[in-house]
């Protein structure tokens, strides 16, 4: 039985980074490593070009000159209108296939019996490669780092050529070597999408050979009193023909540049062999690494030395002390201290370069996270570089790293058990990320699986129905185990997607792990978006002794889209229509639930950028998942950034909500602010609508203010200590929308209409949204209904039901109200109900269906009202089954005339 409970000395580590990068600033002392190492980067001089497994085409013609970071495929789109399409402007290539690469290396200056080395951060999905012709070995996984020994294959003061072959056909394809993912919402890139180095060592050096990992491990065995007690262990190969007596060195170095620690352990090694070499010493008042509130970093300095004193080599890495713990009740723990961890899904993609980010362009990512005011980012679904390890390592930044084991690990729909290629690909790519990622800080646990748990509910968008339900369990004891004996200190996490949510057939998943993450998406695929907290107690109560985190939530969020009121209609999660405004107001509803459960001990939104996949047609984009708080480039912010902008973070800040919603539909309209300010005012076209001060969750709303027709200035003042922040929009209420009310009922999107603007449903009291529209299944897309007598049909097809009223903020006057009925489905005297207009019937006994003479088919009905100060209030009320209304219309009576 694993234990859940792990205490915070056992789950202490010591960290550093394998691969330095300019992100952070070194000590002196590391520059050891890099004399007697050299390292080159290969970044340009390539040549690439598509090709088959039998090579790529002859001649030099063929070739497109490319610099690494480089990856062929470009994938997502933002449709003609959208403020997110005028910034992402690419060509667009989903080519799954086989790509080369050749490059002639630069002279190395080697000498003797020193070594060789082609360093691949990684290659997606498969890689093989040769130098001179000679094969050197392969890699399958696209995510993690490899090498390769070329020094057999090396020509000194010849010309040396470097071909690599590099494969992303999808695991299905008749073949292909089966490697995770297998399935998943995201794009799988092709390409050399990081960077490539050529290193020289000597003939005995740390082992390069080590899984991609930097040969040097540390961890924390206590911490007392302020004196952490260190365990190091270092793996060292000897290639040289002789045998070598000498000695490991380690050293740990604070931003001064003073030891603080030192200690030496001999070594003896054979001729073409592997040895070990072990260290345990101390840290006197040792500085914490304390998260975002003090990231500190020592050095740790490993070197080989022989027995005359030479360095051999060296590896220089930041360093990070601190305890980490998950407990059931209290959530994570960071040196014995609670810290509630709030954060975003991210993954390695951005809208201009696919995966090939260069270090400027994961530092931005990860600046606009930060700022935010997250401090966890969950890195999914798969390893991530190390640049962003090094980065979350200075700034802080707690990290949840996973393997790609994504809903699928059978290749064929009647295979219950893994292929043992899968199993073996799955155990690789797990060992390969846990050393290669072992000494950062940063890394507080380590995943193995996401949502592998649908059992016979896989939706059909990502990936193929399976005949024969395979368990997972087997395989995830396997991998949790491997995990264990990679490192006994980290806990071990997944995510599961389907436990407790209705689905049948779902494996239980749970207690395989130490830590336990669910994703869940009430408010959005299934559920309400008030349902999180008794979802997550129930939860909670069900596994007690298991650490809990909510590992994904959320909503797309398209920047082109707006709704006047998001609880206006039914959202289409599958679909088109998910406005900019809906995300936000979930994200409003979701946040404060999960903000009271002391007992998780993470949360992480789904997700920080729209990215990419090929299964999605959904808001204003195409093959875009659109759930980010931040478009695919990043070049927009979403209002549901600067939400958990102004709630996660202290640093002052205002902005007015809906700012891209300019063209108005209404003349009067909420208006909502975000502000982390003790005071915020608002003013409309110079006017002041009034101050709030300290508003739940640093959200403003001032309800019901009335725009002027024509353009109007929206002006948020926020009035902090150390003085004033402003924030302000234009916005447009045309001549018809000042004073005319037209509602498509039952709508969070109005149907476009050819006379006149309609906005989506608002001013309502009661009742539920529905659709005459249909759809088999929670993911599936809506197949629309036939509805006659109208030239709206998708206007007709929304409704309002229930018992429910409409509160007109008129202005004083006369109006006509128009309006429209479509019956969905009931028969004749199966739905009947009253209207009344300030109180009074006008239309008594209704019935749709009787009226119209059938269902799906469109009526009006035209009454006069009159508007007094409180506007016009139109109640519907049941008397058999429920009222029901599809769309209405209050136009002054001087405008109707017209």
């Amino acid at each position: 039985m694993i234990p859940h409970r792990l205490s915070m000395l056992s789950a202490a580590l010591l960290c550093s980074v394998a691969t330095p990068t300019v992100l952070l600033a070194q000590p002196v002392a590391a520059a050891a490593a890099q004399d007697i190492r050299q390292s080159v980067a290969l970044t340009s001089g390539w040549g690439f070009q598509m090709g088959d497994s039998a090579g790529p085409p002859q001649g030099n013609s063929t070739w497109q000159p490319v610099e690494v970071p480089h990856s062929w495929n470009r994938i997502g789109s933002y449709l003609p209108g959208s403020p997110a399409a005028t910034t992402l402007n690419r060509p667009i290539d989903q080519t799954q296939g086989i790509g080369w690469y050749k490059l002639t290396l630069p002279a190395a200056n080697m000498s003797g019996s020193q070594r060789l080395w082609l360093e691949f951060e990684a290659a997606s999905r498969t890689a093989e490669v040769w130098l001179n012709g000679q094969r050197l070995g392969s890699h399958a996984g696209g995510f993690s780092a490899f090498r390769f020994d070329a020094t057999s294959a090396y020509r000194p003061g010849g010309s040396n050529i470097l071909l690599v072959k590099v494969d992303n056909r999808s695991p299905e394809t008749k073949g292909v070597q089966p490697t995770l993912p297998l399935a998943g919402d995201f794009f799988v890139h092709g390409g050399l999408y990081r960077p490539v180095k050529m290193i020289v060592t000597q003939a005995a050096h740390f082992a390069m050979l080590d899984h991609g990992g930097s040969g040097v491990y540390a961890q924390t065995r206590a911490i007392d009193n302020g004196r952490a007690a260190i365990s190091i262990m270092s793996r060292i190969r000897n290639d040289a023909k002789r045998a070598v007596r000498g000695a490991v060195i380690i050293r740990f170095v604070d931003k001064d540049g003073k030891d603080v620690a030192r200690q030496v352990s001999p070594i003896h090694m054979g001729a073409r062999a592997d040895g070990e070499a072990r260290i345990d010493l101390t840290i006197d008042k040792a500085h914490l690494w304390q998260g975002t509130a003090d990231p500190y970093l020592y050095t740790m300095v490993a070197e080989f030395r022989d027995a005359k004193g030479a360095l051999l080599d060296s590896v220089s890495q930041p360093f990070g002390v601190r305890t980490m713990a998950l407990d059931p009740d209290r959530g994570f723990l960071l040196n014995g201290n609670v810290l509630a961890l709030h954060g975003v899904g991210l993954h390695q993609d951005s809208g201009k370069d696919g995966w090939a980010l260069s270090e400027g362009d994961i530092e931005a990512m990860v600046s606009t996270i930060h700022e935010m005011g997250a401090n966890t980012i969950r890195l999914t679904h798969y390893q991530h570089g190390p640049v962003v390890h090094a980065l979350a390592d200075r700034l802080g930044l707690i990290l949840w790293d996973e393997i790609p084991l994504v809903t699928a690990w059978t290749l064929s729909p009647d295979e219950t058990e893994a292929p043992k290629a899968v199993v073996d690909n799955a155990r690789q790519q797990l060992v390969e990320m846990i050393r290669q990622n072992y000494n950062h800080p940063s890394v507080a646990v380590w995943g193995i699986a996401n949502e592998v748990d649908f059992g016979p509910n896989r939706p059909d968008f990502i990936g193929k129905a399976v005949s024969e339900v395979p368990d997972p369990r087997g395989l995830l004891t396997d991998l949790n185990a491997l995990a264990k004996a990679e490192d006994r200190i980290r806990p071990t996490v997944l995510a599961n997607c389907c436990e407790n949510n209705g689905m049948p057939g779902v494996p239980d998943v749970s207690g395989i792990t130490d830590g336990l993450g669910v994703n869940r998406y009430m408010g959005w695929y299934y559920g309400k978006a008030d349902d999180f907290s008794s979802v997550l107690d129930d939860l909670h109560r069900k596994h007690a002794g298991q650490p809990l985190a909510l590992t994904e939530y959320g909503a797309g969020g398209a920047t082109s889209q707006h709704s006047d009121d998001p609880e206006g209609g039914p959202i289409n999660a599958s679909g088109r229509d998910q406005p900019e405004e809906y995300q936000a107001w979930l994200h409003e509803r979701v946040w404060p639930q999960v903000k009271a459960k002391s007992y998780l001990w993470g949360s992480w939104l789904w997700n920080s950028f729209d990215f990419a996949t090929k299964v999605r047609k959904e808001g204003d984009s195409i093959d875009i998942n659109t759930k980010g708080l931040a478009t695919y480039d990043g070049a927009i912010r979403k209002d549901a950034w600067w939400y958990y902008r102004v709630n996660w973070s202290a640093r002052p800040a205002v902005q007015i909500a809906g700012k891209r919603y300019v063209d108005r539909a209404y003349g009067v309209t909420d208006i909502k602010v975000y502000s982390n300010a003790p005071e915020t005012e608002l003013l409309v076209n110079g006017t002041s609508i009034g101050t709030m001060r300290a508003c739940a969750f640093a959200t403003c709303v001032w309800p019901g203010v009335r725009l002027s027709e024509g353009q109007n200035r929206i002006e948020a003042r926020a009035r902090f200590t150390n003085g004033m922040q402003s924030d302000s929009a234009d916005w447009t209420a045309g001549r018809d929308a000042a004073d005319t009310f037209r509602i498509d009922s039952g709508a969070i999107l109005a149907a476009p209409d050819a006379t006149h603007r309609f906005g989506s449903d608002a001013f309502f009291e009661g009742g539920t949204p529905g659709t005459a529209d249909t759809r088999k299944n929670r993911y599936a897309p809506f197949q629309s209904a036939a509805i006659t007598g109208t030239a709206n049909r998708d206007q007709a097809a929304t409704y309002r039901s229930g018992d429910f009223a409409y509160r007109i903020p008129a202005r004083p006057g006369r109006y006509t109200v128009v309006l429209h009925f479509v019956e969905p489905s009931a028969e004749r005297s199966k739905r009947v109900f009253d209207v009344a207009i300030n109180g009074k019937t006008v239309l008594a006994g209704f019935d749709v269906a009787a009226t119209a003479g059938g269902t799906l088919k469109a009526i009006t009905r035209s009454l006069p009202a009159i508007a007094g100060k409180e506007g016009i209030m139109i109640a519907f009320k049941p008397k058999v089954g429920q009222a029901i209304v599809s769309a209405l219309e209050i136009v002054p009576v001087a405008a109707a005339r017209q």
